[in-house]
């Protein structure tokens, strides 16, 4: 089995007190849509120099980070003015390393910082988010538990990574449920207790998990957060108050990077697969077939919505910055708008750069 396990998401509250390869291949698709977005963009940006940054990742080095990729090897990192942006693989929430200062962004999730944020007080914003729709998933096996719907897991054991106990908790409150409807089995991220009758379900990601045993002909049954009550952006660009307001700047060259290389993933997710394949995590020797399945399925049902269609890639509309919040209730973590998004830096970069908004090839 390929080590392609994602780390789903991690309320890090310990972890907060606590404080590249540069690929060289493109595809033509990718060549095309990055003329289409980018030229006029790379003439309005005016001669900038960030220096060296760093970007803590949330998990390993596989496709989920194709569009990171995608603007490190076609060079968008450099054109926004960036000497070099190191991409630290996780499993990582990013808030520990956003607040020591060892990363200058990071790619999390609403819920992990929205925590932070409530405990902690921790000094965090989200500035843009690349999946619209989180792939939190109960999986089980079809011809086992079967879970389809959440009373199914009454009376049910569930595998929980203990990072994800208050987001499993949010799902059993959005339904009605509680602790005490099920009993939660610690586990690790290979959902082996699941596939050897340890456990009836177990917490993964649409796009890793699941696609793993599916790949080894085991027939799976998800039942994804985002369909039952529990709805929120993940792969959150997050930065610190701080940062957005001594070099906000700097934060739009990086969303800007950002956009075309998700842009050119978008329309090409199969080399967004490659380059995690047989660039930038080659070492993790991924599944070639399973990754570029992650890849289709995140770019055509994840990161893209009816409100990136119309206002661009990495928005957050009112609607679903409340269901978000709404969700983080449902997990005890009470919060407004203001204290965990600032949406202005990315609504500067579309008023300034409008052909960025049009990332379909």
């Amino acid at each position: 089995m390929s080590f392609s396990f994602k780390r789903t998401a991690a309320v890090a509250t310990a972890a907060v007190a606590a404080l590249t390869l540069a690929a060289c291949s493109s595809s033509d698709s990718s060549e095309s849509s990055s003329s289409a977005s980018g030229e006029a963009t790379e003439e309005a940006m005016e001669a900038a120099d960030y220096g060296d940054i760093t970007l803590q990742l949330s998990w390993i080095k596989n496709e989920e980070f194709s569009g990171e990729f995608f603007a490190d090897s076609m060079g968008y990192y450099t054109e926004a003015g960036f000497s070099s942006v190191e991409m630290v693989p996780g499993p990582s929430t990013g808030a520990a390393e956003l607040l020591s200062g060892t990363a200058d962004f990071a790619l999390s999730d609403a819920v992990s910082i929205g925590s932070a944020v409530a405990t902690e007080g921790a000094p965090l914003k989200i500035v843009g988010a690349t999946y619209q729709k989180n792939p939190f998933t109960v999986l089980s096996l079809a011809d086992g538990a079967d879970i389809q719907t959440p009373e199914d897991m009454v009376g049910k054991k569930i595998g929980v990574q203990d990072s994800n106990t208050s987001l499993f908790e949010a799902l059993l409150a959005a339904n009605g449920l509680t602790t005490d409807d099920v009993e939660i089995v610690p586990v690790q991220y290979d959902p082996a207790p699941l596939t050897n009758g340890e456990v009836d379900g177990f917490i993964a990601y649409l796009t890793n998990e699941s696609l793993v045993l599916q790949a080894e002909g085991i027939e799976v049954t998800n039942l994804p957060f985002a369909d039952n009550g529990l709805p929120f952006v993940a792969e959150t660009i997050t930065v610190t108050q701080d940062l957005i307001d001594s070099d906000p700047e700097m934060i739009k060259a990086f969303l800007v990077a950002e956009i075309k290389g998700w842009s050119d993933t978008v329309n090409d997710p199969a080399e967004g697969s490659r380059l995690a394949v047989e660039e930038y995590g080659v070492d993790l020797e991924l599944d070639p077939e399973v990754s570029l399945e992650g890849a289709i399925v995140q770019a055509e049902d994840l990161v893209v919505s009816d409100e990136t269609v119309a206002n661009g890639l990495f928005t957050i509309s009112d609607a679903l910055q409340e269901e978000t919040l709404a969700s983080l209730a449902g997990a005890g973590i009470d919060l407004t708008a203001e204290d965990l998004f600032d949406m202005s830096l990315l609504d500067e970069v579309y008023a300034e750069y409008p052909e960025l908004i049009a990332y379909a090839g």
